[in-house]
């Protein structure tokens, strides 16, 4: 029963975390501003090392505070099993790379191409759990994961406007770029997902993230740093953005303990419902008609239909 209840628990978390996240990046993605905007890159260095304090320090809380038991966990689970240690170093350099698609993402496809074509890490993430994890997904559930892409699409699918300023603004070439942002993270997004759930059954050390950030900020995004710093075009809404992303990579780890990757799909599926009814209730930017009504009631039978089935059942082979 506390094992169900974390699950739920850590889902909900993670669907608060996605809307916010969403709605608050392309916000200050498309903020104007004095001065230079922030770099993505930068923003994913800073909330790698604001999660990596956030593990230390609960970790040191959880051996009283004491320097040297915190000092006797790191060298054990780090440097004493390092080819364990650097299983991770996969996983974390493919979600820094996706961390940083997803801002290049945001900066140039508006938010309803942006969240209905990174739905498809749903499917990637079905097939990867099925050849990696050697899961077997029933009828139902296959018919769930097309009926759930069905139903965001309708959510998500845009509307006719006589003048829409933001995609007048967009060129070809933007979309093109936001376009294959979003489809090399959703195939990213799949294959760490399933390979992250796997290693972590096997081990508990922490991620490279910080190292691979740092490596694409000064690679991409050097002469930028040394010019006007690597907090440049910093604000509120940039940190509140890198907390939230923060938040996210620990609510993460915690669902693939609770739950499979799917399960956690259907969630962040959820959240693109919930940001757009704020969307129009609070922001006034969206009007809702019968086909977003639609694609909502497709996207609930599809989770009900999905938590129906239960769980894949493992292949005995591979257990």
């Amino acid at each position: 029963m506390a094992s169900a209840n974390l699950k739920y628990l850590s889902l909900g978390v993670l669907v608060f975390q996605t809307t916010s996240l969403v709605l608050t990046m392309r916000y200050s993605r498309t903020l104007q501003g004095d001065g230079p905007r922030y770099l993505a890159s930068s923003a994913v260095v800073v909330a790698e090392l604001l999660k990596i304090l956030t593990c230390v320090g609960l970790v040191f809380k959880e051996h009283s505070f004491s320097g040297r038991a915190l000092s006797s966990v790191l060298r054990q689970e780090i440097l004493h099993k390092p080819i364990e240690t650097l299983k991770l170093a996969i996983p974390s350099g493919i979600y820094t790379l996706q961390n940083n698609l997803l801002y290049a993402a945001l900066s140039n496809l508006d938010a309803a191409t942006y969240q209905v074509t990174y739905q498809l890490k749903i499917l990637t993430t079905a097939l990867f759990s099925v050849t990696m994890l050697g899961r077997r997904l029933g009828v139902y559930q296959w018919l769930s994961l097309l009926i759930l892409m069905a139903g965001v699409a309708f959510v998500q699918w845009p509307t006719d406007s006589p003048s829409d300023p933001q995609k007048e603004q967009l060129t070809a070439g933007s979309q093109f770029v936001g376009l294959v942002a979003v489809l090399v993270a959703c195939c990213s997004s799949g294959f760490a997902g399933v390979y992250f759930e796997k290693i972590l059954k096997e081990t508990k050390q922490s991620m490279f993230g910080l190292v691979f950030g740092l490596f694409g900020m000064f690679a991409y995004d050097g002469a930028r740093v040394q010019e006007h710093g690597m907090f440049q075009g910093y604000n509120m809404v940039t940190w509140i953005v890198v907390a939230l992303q923060a938040l996210g990579g620990l609510v993460i780890a915690a669902v693939i303990k609770y739950a499979d990757n799917i399960l956690k799909g259907f969630a962040t599926s959820l959240s693109i419902i919930l940001s757009t009814f704020i969307s129009y209730f609070l922001l006034e930017d969206f009007e809702p008609t019968s086909v977003f009504f639609m694609g909502a009631a497709l996207v609930i039978a599809a989770t009900f239909l999905y938590g129906y089935e239960g769980k894949p059942v493992a292949n005995p082979s591979r257990a």
